[in-house]
C-alpha cells in the first residue's frame, strides 16, 4: 500500500470541495519560491483534463479542418501564432466574450487562408471521457489528495464545456472527485502562464518540488518543470497511467 501523499489533477487538492466556477481559496501560504529542496517528497501531482480525462481536442478539430477543405492541424497552427495574446488565449482568460472571439477567430484563420468563425472551433472542444484515466483517479484518491488545474472557455456547460446536458453531468460527476479545479476562465490566467501554476500550489501549500504535472501539451509542461514540478506528458491514456504508476508505485487496473 502506498505511502499516503497529495495529489493534484490539473489541469487542477485541499480540505474543502470547490464549488466549480468559483475562485477556492485554501491556503493563506504563499511563499512558495523557486528555491525548494529538491529531495522534497511528492506530495502533490497536477492534472490537465482536456487531453488527459477526455480524447484530444485536436481530433475534433481534424474533423472539423476537413469538413472545411482546411489543411490538418490549421486550428492548431493559429492558435499557435501570438500564443500570449491571440484570440485563443484571451478567450481562456475570459478577456473576451463568446460573440468577440467568434469574430477574432475567423479574422485570424481568414488571414491564413481559411475562415473558420470561433463558435464553429469550440463547438469541437468537449471530447469523450476516458474511462480508465478516470478509474485512475478514484484509486488515486484511495491514497492522495486531488486536484485539477484547466485552460477552459466560458462556453458549453461547466469547466469541461460539455455540449450537451448528458456529456455535462458526466463531467461534473469527475469534477466532483477533486479536491480544488483551478479554472483560467475564472481566474484570468491560463497555462503556460506560471502564476496559475503558482495559484494552484499556494492554495494547496504545497511546493513545487513536492509536485508531478500532467499535461498533453509540451507548452505546459516547460513552465511546470522551470518551476521545480516533475512532467508527465500524456501521449496516450495507458502511457500516461504507465508513468503515473512508475512515480507513484501505485497498480492501476
Amino acid at each position: 500500500m502506498p505511502r499516503i501523499r497529495l495529489l493534484f489533477f490539473y489541469c487542477g487538492a485541499c480540505a474543502t470541495n470547490t464549488h466549480l466556477g468559483r475562485k477556492t481559496e485554501l491556503s493563506n501560504d504563499t511563499s512558495n519560491t523557486l528555491n525548494d529542496d529538491s529531495d522534497s517528497p511528492v506530495t502533490a501531482i497536477l492534472w490537465d483534463f482536456g487531453g488527459v480525462f477526455t480524447s484530444s481536442p485536436f481530433e475534433a478539430f481534424n474533423t472539423l479542418e476537413e469538413r472545411l477543405g482546411a489543411p490538418k492541424d490549421f486550428i492548431r497552427q493559429t492558435n499557435a501564432i501570438n500564443p500570449e495574446s491571440n484570440a485563443w488565449a484571451k478567450f481562456e482568460s475570459n478577456s473576451v466574450s463568446l460573440d468577440e472571439f467568434d469574430v477574432l477567430f475567423a479574422q485570424e484563420s481568414e488571414a491564413r487562408g481559411h475562415r473558420i468563425p470561433g463558435k464553429d472551433v469550440i463547438a469541437m472542444l468537449s471530447g469523450s471521457l476516458r474511462p480508465r484515466m478516470v478509474e485512475a483517479l478514484k484509486l488515486c484518491k484511495q491514497h492522495y489528495r486531488v486536484a485539477c488545474i484547466t485552460n477552459n472557455v466560458k462556453a458549453g456547460e461547466g469547466p469541461g464545456m460539455a455540449r450537451d446536458k448528458d456529456k455535462a453531468d458526466a463531467v461534473a460527476q469527475v469534477m466532483k472527485l477533486f479536491d480544488l479545479v483551478v479554472e483560467s476562465s475564472v481566474e484570468g490566467v491560463r497555462k503556460p502562464n506560471p502564476e496559475i501554476y503558482k495559484i494552484a500550489c499556494d492554495r494547496l501549500g504545497v511546493r513545487f518540488s513536492q509536485a508531478i504535472f500532467l499535461d498533453d501539451l509540451g507548452i505546459n509542461l516547460k513552465p511546470a518543470k522551470a518551476l521545480g514540478m516533475q512532467t508527465i506528458k500524456v501521449v496516450s491514456q495507458d502511457q500516461a497511467i504507465n508513468d503515473l504508476s512508475a512515480l507513484t508505485n501505485i497498480t492501476f487496473p
